[in-house]
């Protein structure tokens, strides 16, 4: 997206920079003092999912998040990056650039994943890692082949992205899709989600997140990763079944699972305070 046409009225525009790591241009914000927390969000969203989320967490933690590469105002420098092991590689080295050492990376969705996967990446001590409706599972049967394929054809196809974006951007639209998710954001909320979906390289670079989707890797070792943590889930969530993270909690000695009543897809969105006090009780010793 533009910046200089858009900025005006971003969530927090006041606390953004941008910072160039190579490949990518990186737009990032951050707020507040005290042990660091790195925030990422899902697949197709940006910094605003985290709008209500980061100033509750702001009060006792230095906050910090960024747009993934090619989404929200992240420019993408390579699009072979956007898959799951390389974009966790980036964000470390985006870290070591800043000087970041967090003490917890908090992961929406698709964000989850990556949280868990810079754990690969990140120089100790390790972080501790919450997920909000991570998505971490697989897809199972034949759409595990179909899927990833399909997802990179469509990728490759010029103009697939300025369809979608010109199919999907209206407000009926996007309320459709935000509603598929489980969850019930405000329509002043909303308006951000259109400015994503109406961006057509924010839609190019989560096609190519999708396409170059590849979590077997991250799930087959995830048991004796050492991962400690905490997997929050929404009950009504429709995108990630809440069971998805119980199992893996049941899996990994060091991850515990909270599910939280009457929430969706986009918990952190619906009810701030409520997962801000699920993440400050998990991180206070």
């Amino acid at each position: 997206m533009d910046w200089a046409r858009e900025w005006h009225d971003w969530p927090h525009a006041e606390y953004s920079r941008f910072s160039l790591c190579k490949p990518h241009y990186w737009h990032i914000q951050e707020m507040g003092d005290g042990p660091l927390l790195l925030l990422l969000h899902g697949a197709g969203g940006a910094s605003q999912s985290f709008r209500h989320l980061m100033p509750l967490l702001a009060e006792a933690y230095r906050v910090v998040t960024i747009d993934l590469p090619g989404q929200g105002f992240t420019r993408l420098g390579a699009q072979a990056r956007c898959g799951l092991r390389p974009m966790a590689e980036d964000i470390a080295k985006l870290c070591a650039q800043q000087g970041w050492h967090p003490m917890a990376v908090i992961g929406h969705s698709a964000g989850g994943a990556v949280a868990l996967e810079l754990l690969n990446h990140l120089p100790p001590p390790a972080p501790r890692i919450i997920g909000i409706n991570a998505a971490l599972a697989g897809f199972s049967g034949l759409a595990g082949v179909l899927f990833p394929v399909m997802a990179k054809g469509l990728a490759m196809v010029p103009g697939v992205a300025a369809f979608f974006t010109a199919s999907n951007a209206n407000p009926k639209s996007v309320q459709r899709l935000l509603s598929g998710t489980g969850s019930d954001i405000p329509l002043e909320d909303q308006r951000f989600y259109r400015r994503l979906v109406g961006d057509t390289g924010h839609v190019n670079a989560t096609l190519q997140m999708m396409a170059q989707w590849d979590l077997a890797p991250l799930l087959r070792d995830l048991p004796t990763s050492g991962a400690e943590g905490l997997l929050i889930t929404g009950s009504r969530d429709r995108a990630v079944p809440p069971r998805t993270s119980a199992e893996i909690a049941a899996k990994v000695p060091g991850l515990s699972h909270l599910d939280l009543p009457d929430l969706g897809h986009l918990a952190h969105e619906e009810a701030p305070e409520t997962v801000a006090e699920a993440i400050i009780t998990d991180l206070t010793p």
